[in-house]
């Protein structure tokens, strides 16, 4: 699977994208939308360009949500320029409530070729922030932060490092609700562990979450199993464990360790369970929103298993 459409919603809200003709046709009220911002492959103007077009056309006050595409129109460019120039503007932006970073699709860019930066500023510069999504992992860097209304946070990488994991692990969160990772593979940079996994599957730094996405990942199994025991799961309203190269093992882990008939959802989809594991799911799990869709081969050597976003 590779990331092959744009998003449609972001923040509870419609996408409306941005053109520099905005200022000369009708266009939806401010903060009814959540305003996409990218680059045509032949656009004449780079993005700090497009973005001051955007502060003079739209009133930046009532932006609530802002989605960024593709920042590049001459060949791919790292994403520090775009990161620069939202941040630098942070005063006129105080009602900003959502930052969607890379709503790029494969045929703009494959997902593990976008060139990432420090998106710790996105943090840092807006503390009204409560959704933050990042897509891409190539040279993505993250510091601890301290962010008191952040409530979702989401991470889409074919690789994502071992050390924005970390740093996730180690910001003081007390308003997450959401957190979803897409860990990747080791060929695309996606370095982290089942122990640096630990402070998630703990919980005691997240007292508010509600939802834990662990996906993508190629230990799937591993992490199913500590999934099994994690004190955070009791709390849990909806749990995924998606996209990555689950076996009859690690969900036979997960059916030995806790319940999780409290669970609204768990999301399992592309995985590797035999149909009979998954018949077990089904009976085991009754009143859970259960997602078995993109079953793989149950039969397939180890070494031929892939996690469903990589390059």
């Amino acid at each position: 699977m590779a990331v092959s459409r744009h998003i449609d919603r972001f923040h509870d809200l419609p996408i409306h994208d941005f053109t520099p003709d905005d200022g000369t046709r009708a266009v939806p009220a401010v903060g009814s939308v959540a305003w996409r911002l990218a680059l045509e492959y032949d656009a004449k103007h780079d993005f700090a360009q497009l973005w001051q077009n955007f502060l003079d056309t739209v009133d930046p006050a009532g932006v609530r949500a802002l989605v960024i595409g593709p920042w590049w129109h001459d060949g791919y460019v790292s994403v520090t320029a775009a990161v620069a120039a939202i941040t630098a503007d942070a005063a006129r932006l105080p009602a900003l409530e959502a930052v969607f970073l890379g709503d790029v699709t494969y045929d703009e860019c494959e997902i593990s070729w976008l060139e990432m930066d420090d998106v710790t500023p996105l943090l840092t510069a807006f503390p009204g922030l409560t959704e933050l999504a990042v897509r891409g992992g190539m040279d993505l860097h993250l510091k601890p932060v301290r962010h008191d209304r952040l409530a979702a946070l989401r991470f889409e990488a074919g690789g994502l490092p071992a050390s924005v994991v970390r740093a996730v692990a180690g910001s003081e969160l007390p308003a997450l609700e959401r957190l979803t990772l897409w860990l990747g593979v080791d060929e695309y940079g996606g370095d982290a562990t089942i122990d640096d996994l630990a402070p998630f599957l703990d919980g005691a730094r997240l007292p508010r979450l509600r939802h834990l996405g662990l996906a993508n990942s190629a230990f799937q199994d591993e992490i199913a199993s500590a999934v099994a025991h994690a004190p955070v799961v009791a709390r849990l309203e909806t749990l995924d464990l998606s996209m990555g190269v689950l076996s009859d093992e690690g969900a036979a882990a997960l059916l030995e360790g806790q319940p999780l008939t409290h669970l609204r959802a768990l999301d399992l989809h592309h995985h590797y369970l035999s149909e009979e594991m998954q018949k077990r799911l089904t009976e085991a799990l009754p009143g859970v929103e259960l997602d078995l869709d993109e079953a793989e081969d149950a039969d397939e050597d180890d070494e031929d298993r892939y996690v469903a976003v990589a390059e």
